[in-house]
């Protein structure tokens, strides 16, 4: 009888252990669930890798040196010159100008080229042209114009202001293009402004904010990336920054309440790219142009305003810069601050010393490789986001271009 009992208690228990258990996850055999938490273990550390990481660490510095420089060519076939500089240095970028535009059979035809020669390279390249609307328009003469921001800014509708930016981004996105340094988000602030006038929406922060971030969404989407520009704002300036270095004398306070609005607006709007003025803020920066300050890039833009995205220097060609500074010193001035992008618009020589200085800079231990990878990782995260490509682009409408202007145009 007691055995009987005894087998009894035994089974009771059991049933028992069982069910506890069974409910709270456990399986027999046990090591069959700890080789499912090993299993989801390395799932999720396979998920951790970053992609964005992997390809960085595949680059050589001169890579991603290289990465970190955009640069113009000459002529609207692809010329020797612009070949060593993806072939052997590696550019991140090429700007495109009106004197490498003249059809849209040839320009189509120099992109791919540009894509095909870059084909061989661990990473695409940024694309890019100045496509604003109006009078800083580079495509085609057979496309029709858009209108200046400045017309858009009378006219005052953010459905509108979308348009033209889809608009912008489809004629880009349609030849190959993948980067656009538009919309200016200048204020207009001062009449005797000889560079900005019409390009900008207008006199109010409020206003340009608005139309500018529609405008800016627009471009993004076609899937092109929008460079907002031109931090910290080249409104209320009477110098042609091409020419000569202007002055601004404004102090934090007054940027923070006029210039910065739309920018500050723009990064919390996702913008992706910011493009630095060549401009003077004595009351900020007393020795630094904008786009070679610490003050400016990363205390005001990085800091205060949070912005994780790629910056991009003003072409440093420019006499703003060239008639004060030493080019290659400007280059890695322009990275020490918190440059990601320097960019070099014209003459292999020119774009050679930028680039020999930000090896030398390195080497030196002037810029650190962290400091380095900081800019690249961003530039290829970018890339990434995008997903660019160096495929070609087989043909392009025109008279669909033109279709699709005229119905926005009717509303202007």
């Amino acid at each position: 009888m007691k055995k009987w009992f005894l087998i009894i208690i035994m089974l009771i228990g059991s049933a028992i252990l069982t069910g506890y258990l069974l409910a709270n996850g456990f399986t027999w055999p046990f090591p069959k669930k700890h080789a499912q938490q090993e299993q989801n273990n390395a799932g999720e550390e396979q998920q951790e890798l970053d992609p964005v990481k992997e390809q960085l660490d595949s680059l050589t510095l001169e890579e991603k040196i290289g990465q970190m420089v955009m640069v113009g060519i000459e002529g609207d076939v692809l010329g020797d010159d612009a070949r060593q500089m993806i072939q052997q240095h590696h550019v991140g970028g090429i700007i495109l100008f009106k004197r490498n535009i003249d059809n849209p059979a040839q320009t189509l035809s120099l992109i791919n080229e540009l894509k095909r020669v870059n084909s061989a390279n661990k990473i695409p390249l940024f694309l890019s042209v100045d496509e604003e609307g109006g009078r800083v328009s580079r495509m085609p003469d057979q496309l029709k114009k858009l209108p200046t921001s400045g017309r858009i800014g009378e006219v005052n509708d953010d459905e509108l202001s979308f348009e033209i930016g889809r608009l912008l981004g489809q004629e880009l996105k349609a030849f190959g293009f993948n980067m656009d340094f538009a919309p200016v988000l200048d204020i207009n602030s001062n009449p005797n402004n000889p560079v900005i006038g019409d390009r900008s929406f207008g006199t109010s922060p409020e206003l340009v904010s608005r139309l500018g971030i529609q405008t800016m969404k627009g471009i993004q989407s076609q899937n092109v990336i929008s460079v907002v520009k031109h931090f910290p704002g080249h409104g209320d300036t009477s110098v042609d920054s091409h020419i000569g270095l202007p002055s601004v004398y404004h102090d934090y306070e007054r940027l923070k309440n006029f210039e910065l609005i739309p920018f500050a607006d723009a990064v919390k709007n996702k913008a992706d790219a910011v493009m630095i003025a060549h401009i003077l803020l004595p009351n900020i920066d007393p020795e630094h142009p904008a786009s070679l300050s610490p003050a400016v890039i990363t205390d005001i833009l990085r800091k205060d305003l949070n912005f994780q995205g790629v910056v991009i220097t003003d072409d440093l060609t420019m006499g703003a810069i060239t008639n004060n500074f030493d080019l290659g010193e400007a280059a890695v001035k322009a990275v020490t601050a918190g440059s990601d992008i320097v960019l070099v618009c014209h003459s292999l020589e020119m774009e050679m010393l930028v680039i020999n200085a930000l090896t030398k800079a390195v080497e030196a231990g002037r810029i650190s490789t962290e400091r380095i990878d900081e800019s690249v990782y961003r530039i290829l995260k970018l890339k990434q986001k995008y997903r660019l490509t160096d495929e070609p682009v087989e043909s392009i409408d025109i008279d669909q271009l033109n279709r699709d202007i005229e119905q926005v145009l009717s509303r202007v």
